[in-house]
Formats: structure tokens, sequence, C-alpha cells
């Protein structure tokens, strides 16, 4: 009896979905905009996102040069935009943005376009090229309309989103330290902390510089060991005086006094 049950309710589900379906197959068909674009704004209303940007899609044509066209565009796009299709969502808010500048809803598409990318920007571990795109677009927003109640929130989002490429660099930086490539470890390393010396990785990626140069320094030729070691010191300097209490500072010292021992023993071979 249950069984039978749950089978005539998916048919009826289903039948109301092709009822639906067709319903709106049949109205655009009709030729019929204004009818079109009603049903559209009553799906909208109702959050019904797909099926409210299909009629709108159907109904745009009808109205390209008239004061309606920039409203179409808007809703159709805002549908993508809370249906999560993010992709589409910003092309379409971008192609608002270009063509409608004066659109009494220009605010918020360029606010929706900037967090489409900040929805489509991945984990740190991927390409960071979507969240370079999301800053772009929030810095945008934010200079260009101070006063918005958004303003606030994307601050927040900014910061997150520095964060991340942060992350990225450092992430990208310890790659090379941990396949032994310490020589671009370094050179990795000391760029991002050049790029973001706000890291909270800052410690950590200070200490992993010095410990790449004494690796690099130790697995150097003797002919180039004394300039690296040299190299690897003053780093080594730098992050003691900026971290002094740092659980890495025996570590550093450790590194340091090898480096020194190393070079007066070199000072007096040279010496005879």
């Amino acid at each position: 009896m249950k069984q039978r049950f749950a089978h005539l309710l998916c048919a009826a589900l289903l039948a109301v979905i092709l009822s639906g379906c067709s319903g709106m197959n049949a109205l655009l068909k009709s030729g019929q905009p204004e009818q079109i674009y009603a049903k559209a704004l009553e799906y909208y209303g109702n959050e019904k996102w797909q099926r409210a940007s299909t009629l709108f899609e159907g109904a745009q044509h009808f109205y390209i040069g008239t004061p309606r066209e920039d409203s179409i565009s808007f809703y159709n796009a805002r549908c993508k935009f809370k249906n999560r299709d993010y992709d589409t969502a910003a092309q379409l808010f971008d192609d608002f943005r270009r063509k409608f500048g004066r659109s009494a809803f220009i605010e918020d598409a360029e606010g929706m376009y900037a967090m489409c990318f900040y929805y489509l920007s991945p984990g740190p571990s991927r390409d960071q090229t979507l969240t370079s795109q999301a800053l772009l677009a929030i810095n945008e927003f934010v200079s260009r309309y101070p006063d918005s109640k958004q303003v606030d929130n994307f601050l927040k989002i900014n910061e997150e989103l520095n964060e991340r490429l942060h992350e990225k660099a450092y992430l990208n930086a310890y790659t090379y330290y941990k396949i032994g490539r310490y020589k671009s470890a370094i050179t990795a390393l000391k760029n991002a902390l050049k790029e973001y010396p706000d890291s909270k990785h800052r410690e950590e990626i200070m200490y992993l510089i010095v410990d790449s140069g004494y690796r690099f320094a130790s697995n150097s030729i003797a002919s180039k060991q004394t300039d690296r070691y040299l190299d690897m010191l003053d780093s080594a300097l730098s992050f003691k005086e900026a971290y002094p209490e740092s659980k890495h500072a025996k570590e550093v010292e450790r590194m340091a006094q090898h480096a020194r021992d190393y070079l007066d023993r070199n000072n007096k071979d040279n010496s005879i």
C-alpha cells in the first residue's frame, strides 16, 4: 500500500512538472511578450529562479531598445546568481554594467558581479586567478560606492581573500622547500614576505628562509659556501631580531653557529 502511494505521489509530481514545462513552452511560443514578462515576474517573486530566467530570456528580444530592457537583463542575471550559476551570472552582470551604466540597478549589479567571483574563488591550494578577480571587483565597488550598505561586508571579504592569497604564496614557497629546491624556496619565500608582509605565516616564512639558506649553503660546492653562509647569517640575524622568543630560536642559533664555525675554519685555512 505504501509503495503504491509513493508511486502515485511521484507520478503526480511528474505530471505537475511536465504540465508546468508544457505551459511555459506554450507561453514562449505564443509571441505575447507582456504575458511572458508577467509570468516571469511571478516566478521571480516566488523565487523560482530557473523558470523565471527561462521566461526572461524568452521575452528579452521583444524589449531591446525599450525602457524595460535593463530590468529584464538585471532580473535574468540575478536569477542565475540566486540559482548559484555564478559563471553565467558574472558574464551577464559584466554585460549589464557595460551596457546599462546609468540603470537604477547598476549598484546591485556591480555588487553581485563582485560576489560571483567571491563564490567562485577556490581554496588556497588551487589557482587564485578568480580570487584576484574578486578582489579587483570588490575594490572597484568600494571605490565607486563608498556609502553603500554593502561596504562593511565587502571589506571583511577583502580581508578573507587577501588571506587566501597569503596562504597560496606560503604554500607555493613551502613546496620548493619540501622537495629540496632550496634556492627556489629562498626566492619564493622572500617574495611572499615582500608581497604579504602581514601574513600570519610571517614567522614561519622567515624561519624557512634561514633553514633553506643553511641547507643551500651546506649542499653547495666549496667555492660558493662562504657567500651562501654569509647570506644565511644575515637571514638568521633578521629572524632573531624579529622573533627573539620564537620556538625556532635554538634551531636558528644552532645553524648560525655552524655557519660561523665554517667561516672561521675557512678563514684560518686561507690565511695559512
